[in-house]
């Protein structure tokens, strides 16, 4: 059952082989908080957890410790790198739970192109862990495994890994009825406000030139904080306020991920897969009335119509390359979340053999709600024009396991937290009849999120 597996990862020289091996056992245990396991491990296992909820929170995904990494440096090739790295790993994995499957989480950067200096320096192009202890709710069971990677079983070494989990477990139980408190804010910037004002004019007479149909331009909000901020409190007001999205956080080093976005990029579940059309957004009103009113507005407007619709031809051609057969609505729905409303249209479809998550999602990135049309040349754009580096934001971040099963989402509503100041980032297509005022105030809507829930405040409210 051995088999041959680089003992280096990412884009290091291969030097040496060696035999290993996955071994995982799983437990299930009684009703457990996600969140009480992910703050269990603060004292030890800070820099190495991430937290997965989906919308309907039906599947939550916790890791604490690092079992096993795969980086990659590379600027083409990172997804199959991810994937063979992964496939190597798990030829032969070795539990008692054959329901409860190894899970690896992590996601891609944006674009590895870009070489502006900023908070993601030292970020690598791709990073995703397997945890030591693998929480995974699923429909109100909760199970936990114990990984670890060897040439050979080793009952010493798996011994002291339970031992470990059942303090984990306990501690869980006692953090249960922590209550969180807002982090006060002391300073709030808009670093390259005047850069970004700039690059919306010079776009759009990119646009107007029909030197591209749209491009996506992002900016960053910064908000320091009396004091340090640990990463358990931020999930703990995202799960408070944004029921309804996608919840992640990813832990590198010093830092912490997180967000709260309302985009699936892609999921796969036993051959089968969907994606959502997300584009045009306009925020929610205060009144029933009101929000009624602005949804109509949305569905009825041109330019929201326009930047939807290049998203609709992009992941339908998707589906068609990668689906033996796929369905797409005619016209959009209506998305609604707490702070805004989107256009909205799901797409699903039956993969052909041999199609895998990470190959989908690394033909479904960037989306034209995310980069632009066409692809390549918004892409150009926004390295040029663009005042700072996007690093995970935009990006793929979710999680695959060794079937082929996983799901990924857009990283947008989302930060950087590093100690006591957090990295916020918003973005809007810029068409041709686009202007710098009604982007920023777009950008404002999509803010919001994060700002609440880190407790700041934005001009507008």
């Amino acid at each position: 059952m051995n088999h041959q597996l680089s003992s280096t990862i990412g884009d290091q020289k291969d030097t040496e082989k060696t035999t290993l091996q996955f071994f995982s056992e799983t437990i299930e245990v009684s009703s457990l908080s996600a969140l009480a396991f992910f703050h269990a491990g603060e004292e030890e296992f800070t820099g190495q957890r991430f937290f997965w909820q989906n919308p309907d929170q039906t599947f939550t995904l916790v890791g604490l410790g690092h079992a096993h990494i795969i980086e990659s440096g590379l600027n083409e090739g990172r997804f199959e790198e991810v994937d063979q790295q992964w496939k190597k790993l798990t030829q032969h994995v070795l539990t008692n739970e054959e329901n409860v499957r190894p899970v690896l989480f992590g996601g891609f950067t944006f674009d590895p192109a870009n070489t502006q200096s900023g908070e993601w320096d030292d970020v690598p192009e791709a990073f995703f862990a397997a945890a030591t202890y693998q929480l995974i709710i699923r429909n109100g069971h909760s199970y936990i495994s114990t990984n670890y990677i060897a040439e050979r079983e080793d009952a010493g070494l798996f011994q002291k890994l339970c031992k470990k989990r059942d303090e984990l477990l306990r501690a869980s139980y006692t953090l249960e009825k922590v209550e969180y408190a807002k982090p006060i804010v002391v300073e709030s910037t808009e670093p390259n406000k005047a850069a970004y004002l700039t690059s919306i004019e010079q776009v759009t007479n990119l646009i107007q030139k029909k030197e591209a149909d749209k491009v996506v331009i992002a900016r960053s909000h910064v908000l320091k904080f009396q004091e340090p901020v640990v990463s358990a409190n931020v999930l703990a007001q995202l799960m408070n306020e944004q029921q309804n999205s996608y919840l992640f956080g990813l832990e590198y080093k010093n830092s912490f991920f997180f967000g709260a976005s309302p985009e699936r990029l892609v999921k796969v579940q036993d051959a089968y897969a969907y994606s959502s059309c997300i584009a045009g957004s306009i925020k929610r009103g205060r009144t029933s009335d009101e929000d009624e009113r602005l949804g109509l507005e949305l569905y009825n407007d041109t330019k929201n119509r326009s930047e939807h619709q290049y998203v609709v031809d992009m992941i339908g051609k998707t589906f068609k390359d990668n689906c033996s057969s796929y369905t797409i609505p005619s016209q959009p729905e209506l998305l609604k979340i707490r702070d805004i409303q989107h256009l909205f249209t799901p797409v699903e479809g039956h993969l052909k053999n041999g199609a895998t998550i990470l190959q989908l999602a690394k033909t479904l990135h960037p989306t034209p709600a995310l980069g632009g049309v066409p692809r390549m040349r918004a892409m150009e754009v926004i390295r040029q024009y663009e005042p700072m580096n996007r690093g995970l934001y935009a990006a793929p971040i979710g999680w695959l396991d060794d079937r082929n099963n996983g799901e990924f989402a857009v990283a947008i509503r989302s930060a950087l937290l590093n100690s006591s100041k957090a990295f916020l980032y918003a973005g809007g297509g810029i068409v041709a009849d686009s202007t710098p005022q009604s982007e920023y105030e777009e950008t404002l809507v999509k803010f919001r999120p994060m700002v609440r829930a880190l407790g700041g405040q934005l001009d507008d409210e």
